[in-house]
């Protein structure tokens, strides 16, 4: 959701579309990112805290299951949309 979100921000403010942004230092920031949220979801599960324990009515793990799987969906579009129009979706 963060890579989407950031991307969509980054086109809106900027105007370049996500392979400009890839092309000008965004692997790096992408990476780090990554990283950084990998470990901070492994840390609880090092602890023994399970994500059904603090899953709720709307906030449950499977929704946030599927949330995730539509903003995969939704980066994929996005890049696939930009390379066969040729320039940025949002201009």
């Amino acid at each position: 959701m963060l890579g989407f979100v950031s991307a969509v921000g980054v086109e809106i403010a900027s105007g370049r579309d996500l392979f400009s942004q890839l092309a000008t230092g965004g692997v790096p920031l992408f990476l780090g990112s990554a990283i950084l949220l990998s470990v901070a979801s492994v840390i609880p599960m090092l602890k023994g805290v399970s994500k059904e324990s603090k899953s709720q009515e709307i906030m449950s793990s499977g929704a946030e299951m599927l949330n995730g799987r539509f903003a995969m969906l939704g980066l994929v579009a996005l890049a696939l949309t930009e390379y066969l129009k040729g320039g940025p979706l949002i201009s």
